[in-house]
């Protein structure tokens, strides 16, 4: 125990003394005058990958026909001296045209060898080798390049060209430190392995696995093609209120919060909801939002108490509408994003080409529990057929919350590709429409995709009146207990006595569907910053 006590003491001071000699070779660049930090701006001209692209562009044109040499026949040292012939005259002829670019990135390696150096240099796109000779770039900042360290920033220009073992590179003429990095960066070869720490401080995170960094540029990607799609479609993003007096539109429990120039306690919203519908009312027929939620409950791979939701509304349509939205969206977001309507999950091949399979809530238990809810009479023979399926339930509950809880038990991990589970019972969906024919069930389904509900639609509850009702019922169970309950708002039973046409609304979480299209194993992994208990 002493140790390897004695050996953490030993790191830290090691660690301290290397912070120290980083803040000293600070010190002395401002004393010369070479204060990194009062650079203000660097011209930067192409990422690394483009100068890649650009110069193979160059390549092509200049001397796409030229054959490799022939070197059957010779000896390894005459292979080796026709070789470097053929790579010198290559490098003539692209060389009396060289390809000029500024690029500006963090140092992720370097290797000093006397008068030439070479190094790496990282940028949003990508890595380029860096050639930097004392001759060129002259003898002061060769010296600053000399005492560069890993994790410095550095703006680079110069021409690009290809080395003798293929790599193209930039033979740099100029070198410019644009930021000192006063921090050690984890180890190159094993990155930023604690999972923790890589939550805590995503910008190491994002700095040593690209495929971190891969997965929040398509995030953004994801978002971004939503919005096309459904701009392309006539729908209009708007904003809605965070904080509001009463949070519904979801079973959830809030957060909740003092305004003190009101001297009233308001919530952070739980869902988009009950605004979005007010907006139809007032004749905005399709409209959307992209948004943060709150809800105050638990932390796991699939939870975080804020995520992001996209809920949109459609005028004149249905659930069924919905489901073709849907369908067509997620097809679309797969194949731009990842190239192609198959998605790998896991183990998983998840396939977005075919027709989403639409099956009922009563269809899928009796598919998988073998029970047909469809036969049982009442709330008193669900719960006893709960009890001899070892199902647990609370006195509250009625026969529709049972069936619930059987599709929960039963159903869900079943549910791999694609899948609408559609006509949910009357009790757990108290904002949409009942079917004419079955007054017991609604116009509502659940999308589901790697047994997780990734989207939830109604046809919604216009009806100013039976709106009311469900509410009331609502606050009973509140007043049971329930706090995850919704409560009455009379301004949104206002608007809809005003009148609301009939309407198709489904709200998506953006969190899950990232994880699928970049096989994220936990929402906290498609999260830049998740929420985190304070280390204090």
């Amino acid at each position: 125990m002493a140790k390897q006590q004695n050996q953490g003491n030993n790191t830290q001071q090691d660690i301290g003394e290397l912070l120290k000699i980083r803040r000293d070779k600070l010190t002395a660049l401002q004393q010369a005058g070479k204060d990194p930090f009062q650079i203000t701006k660097y011209d930067q001209t192409h990422h690394t990958s483009e100068a890649k692209k650009l110069y193979e562009e160059h390549e092509s044109k200049l001397i796409g026909d030229r054959k490799a040499p022939d070197l059957e026949g010779l000896t390894e040292e005459e292979a080796r001296k026709v070789k470097k012939e053929d790579y010198n005259e290559r490098r003539q002829i692209l060389d009396a045209s060289p390809i000029y670019v500024s690029i500006a990135g963090r140092m992720m390696f370097k290797r000093v060898m006397g008068k030439a150096s070479f190094a790496n240099i990282r940028d949003l796109e990508g890595n380029i080798q860096i050639y930097v000779a004392r001759d060129v770039i002259g003898e002061d900042d060769y010296a600053v390049f000399k005492k560069a360290d890993i994790g410095d920033i550095y703006g680079v220009k110069g021409f690009l060209f290809r080395t003798m073992t293929g790599e193209i590179s930039i033979h740099a003429e100029e070198m410019v430190l644009l930021s000192k990095s006063l921090q050690i960066l984890p180890e190159k070869f094993h990155g930023l392995t604690d999972t923790d720490m890589r939550y805590r401080q995503r910008y190491i995170d994002l700095i040593m696995n690209e495929d971190s960094k891969d997965v929040f540029i398509k995030r953004s990607k994801i978002v971004s093609t939503i919005r096309r799609f459904l701009d392309d479609r006539g729908f209009m993003e708007v904003e809605t209120p965070m904080l509001v007096q009463n949070a519904g539109g979801a079973a959830a429990r809030p957060f909740e919060t003092h305004f003190n120039a009101l001297g009233e306690d308001l919530k952070l919203r739980i869902s988009l909801e009950l605004y979005l519908k007010r907006l139809i009312v007032g004749g905005l027929e399709r409209v959307y939002e992209i948004g943060r939620v709150f809800r105050n409950e638990g932390l796991d791979t699939r939870h975080n108490p804020e995520f992001t939701l996209m809920e949109l509304y459609q005028a004149y349509t249905d659930y069924n509408g919905m489901m073709d939205l849907t369908e067509s969206l997620y097809r679309h977001i797969a194949r731009e994003v990842t190239g192609s309507e198959i998605v790998t999950y896991g183990e998983h091949q998840i396939d977005f080409s075919k027709p989403f399979e639409r099956i009922t809530m009563i269809d899928a238990v009796k598919k998988y529990a073998n029970v047909d809810f469809g036969e049982i009479a009442d709330t008193a023979a669900a719960k006893a057929l709960a009890d001899q399926h070892h199902i647990e339930y609370e006195e509250r509950h009625k026969k529709g919350d049972i069936l619930n809880l059987f599709f929960e038990e039963y159903v869900e991990e079943h549910l791999i590709q694609p899948t609408f589970v559609m006509d949910h019972p009357l009790e757990i969906s108290p904002l949409t429409k009942k079917k004419p024919e079955d007054p017991d069930y609604v116009e509502r389904f659940e999308f589901f995709v790697n047994g997780w509900e990734m989207a939830n639609a109604y046809s919604e509850l216009n009806d100013p009146i039976d709106q009311r009702e469900r509410f009331e019922a609502q606050d009973a169970l509140a007043a049971a207990g329930d706090d995850e309950a919704e409560h009455t708002d009379e301004d949104f039973l206002n608007a809809l006595s005003v009148g609301m046409p009939p309407t198709g609304g489904i709200g998506f979480g953006i969190d899950r569907m990232v994880m699928i299209m970049t096989d994220s194993p936990a929402i906290r992994d498609v999260l830049l910053f998740p929420t985190l208990k304070s280390l204090s």
